[in-house]
């Protein structure tokens, strides 16, 4: 193992893990946090297929802040697609070597608004790494204070919706299976649409059960009255919601679809950012939030109140993650409409317990900051 002494900081980087200690206890600031990252890759139990490209793992970064004897667990998922918008492994540790240095600063974590937005000026994009750091200090700041995020923010945990299940594009056999598996332990569906089997899927959905299905189109459909045509197809078959149906660019278009539609129609990749929520107003009927795009909870929740003075909907969502970030996602969930947090539930190696799925509702424990414990 080597080190490296640099000012106030000590680096270790660790050969097998690939990780590195920030250890700042003696910052100008007296400050007494300290760093730890370490990449992992995210094992999916299914092939998981959308409309643009299909993967078996989801590459992300795992973070730790430590602060007089407490621990604050924050990670980064960065599926393949949108890397550009989130970074990469690599560009998310550099990231992180950074914002140590800004940590340095600060000697209470407690200043989430200051500490946060100092962290968001050190680079465009890295929205990832941002919100590693973000969830973090989350965690850290509510076992501070001794009590979960949804108590602080003054959330009712008996409000949280069922979270919808994924169900990825496959062949007619494969989706049966899944549908099965999956159709009695969830009160609601998601299915990827967006390529040119779509009706054959829903209706082999459809000859497996009636559950509710949200469908994610993923920029799917280019064209505004075949989008629209099939919305009232899916409307008729049992549909509650629908997701990017359009390709973000085709603003116009969507905002012609969504004034038609008889389902609410929800921005995904069109929306990132707290600045993009107020333009979305009249193109879209609501928007899923993502912590991994809009840096963090902060910012997660500023968009919903935002969204909600704006009288639109909110979905909250989330990538392939472990039980860290879904269950800090889960922390907004009693304030939304729709939810879409299964990402912990497709992978094989989560390394976290938290928020649970019981009888397909999101059920929130009462541990402190995110709610989770390390397996």
């Amino acid at each position: 193992m080597a080190c490296i002494a640099a000012g106030s900081a000590l680096l270790v980087g660790c050969n097998r893990e690939q990780s590195k200690l920030f250890n700042i206890n003696k910052g100008a600031t007296g400050s007494r946090m300290r760093l730890n990252y370490f990449p992992y890759e995210l094992q999916l139990r299914h092939t998981f297929t959308v409309a643009t490209s299909s993967r078996t793992t989801t590459q992300g970064v795992q973070l730790e802040i430590e602060y007089e004897g407490l621990t604050g667990y924050g990670e980064a998922s960065m599926p393949p697609y949108l890397q550009k918008e989130l970074g990469t492994v690599e560009s998310v540790m550099e990231f992180f070597g950074k914002a140590a240095k800004v940590l340095e600063r600060y000697d209470d974590p407690t200043r989430l608004e200051d500490i946060l937005a100092e962290i968001d000026t050190l680079s465009e994009g890295n929205a990832a790494a941002k919100a590693a750091i973000d969830i973090a200090l989350h965690d850290l700041v509510g076992k501070m204070l001794g009590a979960p995020w949804y108590k602080i923010w003054g959330f009712d945990k008996a409000k949280a919706p069922s979270t919808t299940f994924t169900i990825g594009i496959d062949t007619p056999d494969v989706v049966r299976a899944k549908t099965e598996e999956c159709a009695a332990k969830f009160n609601i569906l998601k299915v990827k649409l967006g390529r040119d089997n779509d009706k054959e899927m829903i209706e082999t959905i459809r000859s497996v059960t009636d559950l509710p299905i949200a469908i994610d189109a993923n920029q799917g459909w280019k064209d505004k009255h075949y989008a629209l045509d099939m919305i009232h197809w899916l409307n008729e078959r049992g549909i509650v919601m629908i997701e990017q149906p359009m390709p973000k660019t085709q603003i116009d278009d969507t905002a012609w679809v969504s004034e038609r539609s008889p389902l609410p129609v929800f921005a995904d990749e069109s929306i990132q950012r707290l600045k993009d929520v107020a333009a979305l107003k009249g193109i879209f009927t609501g928007i899923n939030i993502k912590l991994m795009k809009c840096t963090g909870m902060r910012e997660a929740w500023k968009m919903l109140n935002l969204a909600r003075a704006l009288d639109m909907r909110v979905m909250i969502g989330c990538m392939t993650e472990t039980s860290c970030a879904c269950s800090a996602a889960a922390q907004l969930s009693p304030a939304v409409d729709f939810a879409d947090l299964d990402g912990n539930l497709l992978i094989a190696n989560d390394r976290f317990k938290g928020m649970e799925v019981v009888g397909g509702k999101i059920t929130l424990n009462d541990l402190p900051g995110i709610g989770i414990v390390k397996l």
